[in-house]
């Protein structure tokens, strides 16, 4: 550490709410209508496409629940009569 930065606070927490695995994450988007599998998760996140954000512990990808109901709200459009004209031009 060099002067004057902050020392970490070992208790204070990581993220808010719960860490889901992989797994984990793929039910609980499932109640918000994604259905994601676990692989799908994982490519989502190295390919850096536009999958949810996550922490990694020790190599392994954990997702905070906020984190996780933020991001599926971002992917839900509103209701929509038509296509939009780019894909109508299709």
């Amino acid at each position: 550490m060099t002067a004057g930065s902050p020392t970490p606070d070992p208790a204070a927490p990581l993220a808010s709410g719960p860490l889901l695995t992989r797994s984990q994450a793929s039910v609980f988007l499932e109640q918000y209508g994604i259905h994601l599998k676990p692989g799908t998760l994982a490519r989502l996140w190295s390919m850096g496409g536009n999958g949810p954000p996550c922490l990694h512990v020790r190599g392994k990808p954990f997702y905070p629940t906020e984190v996780l109901k933020t991001w599926a709200g971002s992917q839900i459009t509103d209701l929509r009569a038509s296509a939009p004209p780019a894909a109508r031009r299709r």
